[in-house]
């Protein structure tokens, strides 16, 4: 029996992604000879493996003009002023809103940053994700998101990709020393979830372009590093954006045009 273009995906982006992160949480644990640390290298795998993964599948499935539209959808930024303002300061807004509502219910801070150095880490953070989410967003949004929108209306689709998404990162919560090692899992996950619902909102608002959400995605990933907050405060302020966004535009399109059916 062929195999979807859909499982393939997922077959090449969580093999190659869990190669790099297995392979690692095994040398934290002292694993040998996984604690030597040329393995390091194979840590490039997880940041290119959504792209790598949708490139190929949508070369071999539909040609290389569906490919090259997959990549280009990346570089596609003329959208209106509005969607900048929607990305970056959205995200602000969601990470103050967890750390306000953290600070009030007392909730712990999970996002800790090193001692004096929250702005350092924030730059940090800043430029690997811009070096690795719009790879990830060529995956998940690009490739992913369209095929589910044709089978099922866009909520249920982002509830797919989203918790797929979330369980492609289940190995680094096992890698000790890394800052998710400590998260907890589930509210991690529905914040994952919720988030998914946000970024199908700027994606199928844009007509497929992935641009907003690569920086709607950088933005918050950036804005959590510098403010800092509870994980659990944070996905309750995700899923009270997300029940807006479905509210507001509806269960099917999660935007007030139709959603987007076909990647590139």
């Amino acid at each position: 029996m062929p195999i979807s273009p859909l499982l393939r995906f997922y077959l090449i982006a969580f093999g190659l992604a869990w190669l790099g992160w297995i392979l690692a949480a095994l040398g934290s644990r002292g694993v040998a000879p996984f604690t030597v640390p040329g393995w390091q290298v194979l840590l490039i795998l997880p940041a290119v493996a959504p792209a790598l993964a949708a490139g190929w599948v949508t070369r071999a499935n539909y040609g290389p003009d569906r490919a090259n539209a997959l990549l280009a959808a990346l570089l596609r930024w003329r959208v209106a002023p509005i969607w900048y303002l929607a990305e970056v300061g959205g995200s602000v807004v969601i990470v103050g809103l967890a750390k306000a509502l953290a600070s009030l219910l007392g909730w712990p801070d999970e996002l800790p940053a090193p001692q004096g150095k929250r702005v350092a880490a924030a730059i940090a953070t800043l430029i690997s994700s811009l070096l690795v989410n719009p790879w990830e967003e060529v995956g998940w949004r690009g490739f992913a998101l369209p095929h589910w929108q044709q089978r099922y209306p866009a909520l249920a689709a982002t509830v797919i990709v989203g918790g797929l998404w979330g369980l492609w990162h289940l190995p680094i919560f096992f890698w000790i020393g890394n800052p998710m090692a400590n998260y907890p899992f589930l509210p991690w996950l529905a914040g994952t979830i919720a988030g998914a619902v946000i970024y199908t909102w700027l994606y199928n608002s844009a007509a497929g372009s992935l641009w907003p959400v690569t920086l709607c995605h950088v933005a918050f990933n950036t804005a959590a590093t510098a403010i800092g907050g509870s994980l659990a405060a944070l996905a309750v302020a995700q899923i009270l954006i997300a029940l807006a966004i479905i509210i507001a535009m509806g269960p099917a399109q999660l935007a007030r045009c139709e959603r987007v059916r076909r990647q590139g």
